[in-house]
């Protein structure tokens, strides 16, 4: 566990599973969960990036396997969760994060594309919170799932319909699962981020229209990912016991603003 933090926020004896763990926000909470005690299963298709990943988490100390999962295909899905009990232990904690983009006009978006990005960021949410619970249930153990959102789906965002469609999505499945699994010791939540720097979008922020956007946020900057490292923790741990069905904004207050 990281030196100073509480023994609440300590993962030990843990085992985690990140999707889309193979670059940006899924790469960044895997290491902070291991940092923090966890052992981490990191998932995604592009399982050479994984490799790397799970190395240099094995490297600082930590346990961690690379392992390549489709969240749309539930075979996928349930190999990928048998494969990470079989080398780390069962599954008591999933961070649903991978999910894809595409920016086009609604009158211009091909049928094929909302069905990638709602199959991928709230279908494959499903599939992956179900099965792991699924274990769960049957061994009658607790767990923690938190799925990552998007101030998307809370406030309107032009250009984005399927995605914002899937994350507000997703923010209700969030709570309709937690509804319906506390009674067997799970508790669902999720974080929404607002914008936050990645190596895919770092470019954008120091263009004119980046900055036009920054302006949107009343604390007048892009989030970094390590500003999203409170709410994970909180609703990974036992520092989150009493939290189920919760939506943690991290967003440098842009859901709230006016602009």
């Amino acid at each position: 566990m990281t030196a100073g933090m509480p023994a609440r926020f300590d993962l030990t004896g843990r085992t985690a599973l990140v999707t889309g763990a193979s670059a940006g926000l899924g790469h960044h909470f895997a290491r902070t969960l291991a940092a923090h005690g966890a052992a981490v299963a990191v998932t995604a298709r592009r399982a050479d990036r994984l490799q790397v990943l799970a190395r240099e988490i094995t490297s600082a100390g930590g346990r961690a396997v690379a392992v390549a999962m489709d969240v749309t295909d539930g075979a996928s899905v349930r190999a990928a969760l048998g494969t990470t009990a079989e080398a780390l232990g069962p599954v008591d904690l999933v961070v649903n994060n991978a999910g894809i983009s595409i920016l086009k006009p609604p009158l211009d978006l091909p049928e094929a594309d909302w069905d990638a990005v709602v199959d991928t960021n709230l279908r494959g949410a499903w599939l992956v919170a179900q099965t792991a619970a699924r274990a769960l249930v049957a061994a009658g153990r607790a767990g923690r799932i938190v799925n990552i959102a998007s101030i998307t789906g809370l406030r309107t965002i032009g250009q984005l319909a399927p995605y914002a469609a899937a994350k507000a999505g997703l923010i209700h499945l969030t709570r309709v699962l937690a509804m319906e699994w506390a009674r067997h010791g799970i508790q669902v939540n999720a974080i929404a981020p607002g914008y936050i720097e990645t190596d895919l979008n770092r470019d954008f922020w120091s263009t004119p229209a980046g900055a036009r956007l920054i302006e949107r946020i009343p604390q007048r900057r892009i989030g970094r990912p390590d500003d999203l490292d409170g709410a994970l923790l909180l609703l990974a741990s036992d520092a989150g016991a009493f939290m189920t069905g919760s939506v943690v904004v991290v967003d440098g207050g842009h859901a709230v603003s006016t602009l």
